[in-house]
């Protein structure tokens, strides 16, 4: 069954603004409750421009978990020459190698990709 509803506009516009401000609320909601049962970090804005400026994100991350290449490469049991050469750009390592790396930065193998 189709049943209309006519309101003045300006009332629209405000269920309609009350609508997206609510639904902002919710997500903002959402985010601090994933922060506080730690399934969700935020990450400093410096290093988010670094990676959007084109920075290795390999490193990005890794120097924001205030790792050097050989914690990481102990960690992860991955060579540090592959880790220093991934971050150079001049290799992008097998998936198994970046699966590793993710796992010991904390991260996903899409954050690092």
């Amino acid at each position: 069954m189709n049943e209309m509803v006519t309101i003045p506009r300006e009332e629209y516009e405000r269920l309609r603004e009350a609508a997206e401000d609510l639904a902002d609320i919710a997500a903002y909601d959402r985010v601090k409750a994933d922060l506080a049962a730690g399934r969700e970090e935020l990450i400093p804005s410096e290093f988010v421009d670094r990676m959007l400026g084109g920075e290795s994100p390999l490193r990005v991350y890794r120097e924001f978990r205030g790792m050097t290449q050989s914690a990481l490469s102990a960690a992860a049991g991955v060579n540090r020459v592959q880790i220093a050469d991934i971050e150079a750009g001049r290799k992008s390592g097998s998936i198994d190698t970046v699966r590793k790396l993710a796992a010991a930065l904390r991260v996903t193998i899409d954050d690092l990709v």
